[in-house]
């Protein structure tokens, strides 16, 4: 089932547990009204092992939450990948899977990457955000419910929605702009924060903003400077482990969270290489699914809403 341009605009509106399987989903064009800055001459997306690369059309696919606790939370997923391919298996549908048993409504996002460069892929997150905020009622999700998470690169997309929500390059003039981009929560994995030595994740960088980035650039993107008192309440979770995108990249966007007085909770874990998912065997590690679960909760983002407690 698709989402044509006239419906949206009306409508302006011990370990971890293993995911169960997914439903059938609905998947929705970000940009039905044509995808700005597109590039017609790229050629098809290509899809292997669970990735997707060479993305021109973005899109966002539904999951609704388990039938019998559905709460009016909604979740966005940024798939990681260093802005150059999509883990949609494991940082995409396996997390909505997880989210679904919580009662959260998911939204798993296939963003513009290298592509297309710096700033397309804020661009995405920002439109995701409108679209499901725009339709709320649709989806049977509450307006102020809307989180967005994401792991290494679409982490570091995630912490830019949290900070650049109303920055004049995510929008394109489209009346969808009219609503609040900013997310309710963020939910951070490994993420990429910042884009400057000695802590940056080289790749991501290059993919996001070429390969001699003006410092200007550079400093927009490097997220933990964004930070405000009107950024989200945040979680964090990495690992000592992680050696292509240093533990550093956390900490210095807690840091810049409590700086400015926002809600924030990290999780630093020994064990866990980057990409982890939401694989067991790592020792504690494995369990952060379970101390997400406990933050989400002590926000109230699992409470049902008035008008899902029958």
């Amino acid at each position: 089932m698709k989402l044509v341009a006239g419906a949206l605009l009306a409508g302006a509106a011990g370990a971890a547990p293993a995911a169960p399987q997914l439903p059938a989903a609905e998947t929705i064009p970000l940009w039905p009204e044509g995808v700005p800055g597109a590039k017609p001459g790229l050629g098809p997306e290509r899809v292997a092992d669970g990735h997707v690369a060479n993305v021109s059309e973005p899109t966002l696919t539904v999951y609704g939450p388990a039938v019998d606790r559905p709460n009016g939370t909604a979740v966005i997923v940024c798939p990681g990948g260093g802005y150059v391919r999509l883990s949609m298996q494991r940082e995409g549908e396996q997390y909505a899977a997880w989210l679904g048993t919580l009662g959260i409504t998911s939204f798993v996002l296939k963003y513009r990457m290298q592509e297309f460069g710096h700033p397309a892929p804020l661009r995405d997150v920002l439109r995701a955000v409108r679209i499901v905020r725009s339709q709320a009622a649709r989806y049977h999700i509450r307006p102020d419910r809307i989180g967005v998470m994401g792991s290494s690169a679409g982490g570091h997309l995630a912490a830019s929605a949290g900070t650049l929500f109303d920055h004049p390059l995510g929008r394109t003039g489209a009346p969808l702009d009219q609503v609040s981009a900013r997310p309710d929560f963020l939910m951070l994995l490994y993420p990429v924060i910042t884009m400057e030595d000695p802590a940056a994740h080289a790749g991501s960088r290059r993919a996001l903003l070429g390969p001699n980035p003006s410092a200007a650039d550079v400093r927009l993107m490097s997220v933990e400077k964004q930070v405000t008192s009107a950024t989200p309440p945040t979680l964090l979770i990495h690992t000592q482990e992680d050696r292509t995108v240093p533990v550093e990249n956390s900490i210095l966007f807690y840091q810049a969270l409590t700086r400015a007085h926002v809600p924030a909770e990290m999780y630093l874990f020994e064990h866990g290489s980057h990409g982890m998912g939401m694989r067991a065997g790592l020792g504690t590690a494995s369990d952060w699914p379970r101390r997400a679960q406990a933050w989400l909760k002590a926000r109230g983002l699992l409470d049902p809403a008035p008008d899902h407690g029958r």
